[in-house]
């Protein structure tokens, strides 16, 4: 309910931009098959379902998180930053890593340096999973007039960005270990999955600065390959308990 509240904000406010972009114009505030006011109204309608049902599933200090969540999107990001900095997607990015501490809120009712590291893995891993996208739809976001970071950067220099963002998330993975703690497992995994990762960033890195013709096709599967990466990597998170 959240995470529809928050896209909802998203698409009203950025019907005009995205009835501009190939991967967006089919939205339907782009299409004006949903108006401005329906699209507020839902998007209103979600966030106080998803406060409520966190609170009365859970507890106060979710719910809370939930709206905030919401506001970073929608205002933070959405209204502040997507169209004004390269760094839109970092820090607005911030938003995409909420769920984490709502999770552990729902379930514990606190906060602790666990679901901290786990914020900061999804917030480094942010930028090497979106700029890739944006490096194959620079056109998109140059015609909307969205300064993703490819619309001002070379590839060259956004993939030397990936590669850093990527080295900060793997090794931030590993703080898990002696944090949370967690088992041999988890450990381990995290070490194959953050070298296949880098692996993939360095490729792009090299081939940016080859200026090779599969650099599109590099960073798409740079960009499915961090769904996997994520996926996986909380899979270990839960299952390493009951191996370890």
């Amino acid at each position: 309910l959240a995470a529809g509240s928050a896209n909802t904000f998203n698409c009203v406010y950025d019907r005009d931009i995205d009835a501009v972009m190939r991967r967006t114009v089919h939205r339907p505030a782009a299409m004006g098959i949903v108006s401005v006011r329906a699209g507020l109204w839902q998007g209103a309608i979600l966030a106080v379902a998803a406060a409520i049902v966190l609170y009365l599933t859970s507890n106060a200090l979710a719910a809370v998180l939930a709206l905030v969540a919401i506001a970073l999107y929608a205002v933070g990001y959405t209204m502040l930053l997507k169209r004004r900095t390269p760094q839109n997607i970092v820090w607005g990015g911030a938003a995409g890593c909420m769920p984490v501490l709502i999770a552990w809120a729902a379930v514990t009712g606190t906060l602790a340096w666990a679901p901290v590291v786990l914020f900061l893995v999804v917030f480094f891993w942010t930028p090497p999973h979106y700029w890739p996208l944006a490096m194959r739809y620079r056109e998109d976001y140059a015609a909307a007039g969205v300064p993703m970071l490819p619309v001002v950067r070379t590839d060259a220099q956004v993939a030397v960005s990936i590669l850093g963002y990527s080295v900060a998330m793997v090794v931030t993975s590993l703080a898990l270990v002696p944090v949370a703690p967690m088992g041999w497992v988890y450990a381990v995994g995290a070490v194959v999955l953050g070298a296949g990762f880098l692996a993939l960033a360095v490729r792009l890195l090299r081939q940016a600065r080859a200026g090779a013709e599969s650099v599109p096709a590099t960073a798409m599967r740079l960009f499915h390959g961090s769904i996997t990466y994520l996926a996986l990597l909380f899979l270990l998170v839960a299952i390493d308990p009951f191996l370890t």
